[in-house]
């Protein structure tokens, strides 16, 4: 077994651990209910024929998309054969038949869609994370998009001000600068996810062969979906207040600061033309 072949197959151990009670723990938490509709408006302004979305878990949003979609022909594919397992049940549930999900990581595209290439990728809270080269996956995803395709990716940042203030405050000086680790370790604090955070600047950097159409952050100010006994102590008037100031400034410096972070990268029309000129 190769280096890369054993850090995916501990990255797909977690996962695999993690599906059995994965979709029920997403269902009782609105802050990240209310960050995945945003994500899913940035693909639905698009007109799309084939979308690929890269860490699609037990398939919330393949068998959204193929419901209010159904002109489009939806793709997944996930590193753990028991999320995998578990979006086919979805899919098979919601009689969706315009979906077709594989396991695999962004290195086995083209071989589980030989011949296919897609109008759009997106990948939602931060599956690219746990890629052990994100420039080779940034690769990856340029070679399986069409000319003038767009990526819709979204990442765990590096650096989350509000998260790193709150860790100092409760005296976990380890946890507020978790993210700065060259191993970041996931959200859990008994079981390690091999994954690691990046900046905004870092991500571009990996993409630097697409246009950045757009980005954003996200759980600026508001607190991020794992701190529920801080929102329950906080009104709604300003926890409501606090989601507003975020999407004033989403996309602006203090952007760059969220819990997560998202980008609209496209890719050249043509081979070798300026990205600046798009």
């Amino acid at each position: 077994m190769t280096k890369n072949e054993d850090y995916y197959a501990r990255v797909s151990r977690y996962y695999d651990e993690d599906a059995a009670d994965f979709e029920a723990r997403y269902e009782v938490n609105p802050v990240l209910q209310r960050i995945r509709q945003s994500f899913r408006e940035q693909v639905k302004r698009h007109r799309l024929r084939h979308v690929l979305e890269i860490g699609s878990g037990p398939g919330f949003d393949l068998a959204h998309f193929a419901r209010i979609m159904p002109e489009t022909q939806w793709y997944g594919i996930d590193i753990s054969e028991e999320m995998c397992a578990a979006a086919r049940r979805k899919i098979a549930e919601y009689g969706c038949e315009n979906v077709r999900v594989e396991c695999g990581g962004t290195e086995d595209i083209a071989d589980r869609f030989p011949g296919r290439t897609f109008d759009m990728v997106y990948v939602f809270f931060g599956a690219l994370n746990t890629v052990a080269d994100l420039e080779r996956s940034a690769k990856d995803i340029y070679e399986a998009l069409a000319p003038g395709g767009r990526a819709v990716l979204t990442f765990v940042n590096k650096y989350y001000a509000a998260g790193t203030a709150i860790e100092l405050l409760k005296l976990r000086p380890r946890a507020a600068f978790a993210r700065m680790r060259k191993i970041w370790g996931g959200y859990s604090p008994v079981r390690r996810l091999d994954s690691k955070c990046y900046s905004f600047s870092e991500t571009k950097e990996a993409f630097a062969d697409f246009r950045t159409e757009y980005a954003r952050g996200y759980s600026i100010f508001y607190p991020a979906w794992y701190y529920r006994g801080l929102r329950k102590r906080i009104p709604d008037r300003i926890l409501q207040f606090l989601w507003q100031a975020d999407e004033r400034i989403a996309t602006s410096g203090l952007g760059r600061l969220g819990e997560y972070s998202l980008f609209v990268f496209r890719k050249p029309a043509q081979v070798g033309q300026d990205l600046a000129d798009q």
